[in-house]
């Protein structure tokens, strides 16, 4: 089985989706079947409610993430961070891992660095608590904010595109370096990847990329680029819905 065949197959068993495999057909040939067995009823599904009330997929979620032990960080978190916004939204904004005070507070992006973003969004008309739903790559804080670990990361991005799944966003702003190279599964700097039109899993989401708050506290004179790229990003949605808002 490639590497991308696996990496889609865990992407469906985030969402809930199984993968059936024919009888007869191997991982390396694929044979005529002469005759199948007849197929059994399926059992009833005792969560197929659930499956079908986003309210309870959201309430499963949150658990899930709160209960968390597939990688180190549990050890040292207080708490797993899900992400905060209305659980439909057009606009998905994605940063790195909890801080902190995310780690204290349960919630992303507060602080100096979130009061920046809720600025970065209200200058192109958005506002996290109506139209926009914001998350982290790592649901669990790294001790000292180190970056995160590829093994933590792949624990991770299971929840992210079961969120994605549920949110349904026509957009997704990954805000600094080491979301964007995560999401998108490069090295690349953050220079090469601003300006342009990503896309994240199964479902190719438009991504664009630009600065992290906490970058732009520390660096004001990019505040200018990361204008540019809210209003590219903004562009690029209006193109999507054919909007002028």
């Amino acid at each position: 089985m490639t590497v991308q065949t696996q990496r889609r197959a865990q992407y469906l068993e985030a969402i809930g989706i199984d993968v059936w495999v024919p009888r007869g057909v191997s991982a390396d040939t694929v044979e005529p079947i002469v005759a199948a067995e007849p197929t059994p009823a399926a059992a009833p599904d005792p969560h197929a409610a659930q499956r079908a009330d986003p309210a309870a997929q959201w309430a499963a979620l949150l658990q899930e993430v709160r209960g968390c032990t597939r990688c180190a960080l549990h050890a040292t978190r207080t708490q797993g961070v899900l992400g905060v916004g209305p659980k439909r939204a057009d606009w998905l904004v994605i940063g790195e891992a909890p801080g902190a005070e995310e780690d204290r507070r349960g919630e992303p992006f507060v602080g100096a660095a979130g009061q920046l973003l809720d600025a970065m969004l209200k200058a192109i008309g958005l506002d996290r608590t109506r139209n926009v739903y914001i998350a982290n790559v790592l649901k669990s804080r790294p001790p000292n904010n180190r970056d995160p670990r590829p093994e933590e990361v792949e624990a991770c991005l299971p929840y992210l595109v079961r969120q994605i799944a549920l949110l349904r966003p026509k957009i997704m702003l990954a805000v600094g370096r080491i979301a964007a190279q995560n999401l998108l599964g490069t090295d690349a700097p953050l220079g090469r990847l601003r300006g342009q039109v990503h896309h994240f899993g199964e479902g190719r989401t438009p991504l664009v990329v630009t600065y992290h708050p906490a970058y732009l506290l520390r660096t004001p004179s990019d505040k200018r680029k990361a204008w540019e790229d809210l209003k590219f990003a903004r562009s690029v949605y209006q193109q999507l819905t054919g909007s002028s808002g």
